[in-house]
């Protein structure tokens, strides 16, 4: 098993971890899919992503259709994807991304996150170089076996294929993202979520107080209502 395995391993409990955050998130992926490709998920292929996505965290159908029926709004405002890159203490480079409706907004509170706790908010292209852009599936496991699976969406793109307690896992790099969903339901294997990640290619260890020096940052990041992901090159355990 390689670096994707480790990196999921280690963040699994803490992504998504505060409910009322994972909703806030998903209903701005719905908003984004639905300006991108219309509200029909039969037609549009990120809603049903998206859509997948809101029930693996168990997002109620009415707040997912509702959600569906405020994006067709023409007054609905649209986000947009705005990464940030910086350093936080002790070296560490920090990835952060956005969904914003309100760039200025964005980028004062961001700029205030990495000051406060002394870091550094750098210019675009500093620290992305350091990290994979990928993309992932999970898959119910029931009837699959995982070895013939990996054999046969090599030709698809797929890096990483391997199984643990929340079913089968497909990594592969982000721009392969369309057509290895579109094999899968072609199969009609289930999708039990999917998304995009960006794994760090090498990893710092630090001392638990320097740890926590970066933690202060990240945890920052992660409460405010514009930042989608955080993602950053410090070593992670499950603890």
């Amino acid at each position: 098993m390689g670096r994707a395995f480790e990196f999921r391993k280690a963040r699994k409990m803490k992504r998504w971890s505060a409910m009322a955050k994972a909703f806030t998130r998903i209903g701005k992926d719905i908003v984004m899919a639905v300006k991108e490709g219309g509200p029909d998920p039969d037609t549009n292929a990120k809603l049903r992503a998206v859509i997948q996505n809101a029930k693996s965290v168990n997002m109620p159908k009415d707040n997912i259709e509702r959600a569906i029926k405020r994006a067709s709004d023409k007054n609905q405002g649209d986000y947009k994807i705005v990464l940030f890159e910086g350093y936080a203490p002790h070296g560490i480079a920090v990835l952060v991304e956005t969904a914003t409706d309100n760039n200025n907004r964005t980028v004062a509170n961001v700029r205030s996150h990495f000051n406060k706790c002394d870091g550094n908010l750098g210019t675009s292209g500093s620290v992305e170089f350091m990290f994979d852009h990928t993309c992932n599936f999970r898959l119910n496991s029931e009837g699959l076996d995982v070895e013939e699976l990996e054999l046969e969406f090599i030709d698809f793109g797929a890096e990483e294929v391997f199984e643990d307690e929340d079913g089968i896992h497909i990594y592969a790099p982000f721009e392969y993202f369309g057509a290895i969903q579109k094999e899968l339901e072609n199969r009609e294997i289930e999708i039990l979520s999917s998304g995009f990640e960006r794994i760090p290619q090498v990893t710092k260890p630090l001392s638990a107080e320097e740890a926590s020096d970066v933690e202060k940052l990240l945890e920052r990041l992660e409460e405010d209502d514009d930042v989608q992901n955080v993602y950053h090159t410090m070593e992670e355990t499950e603890d």
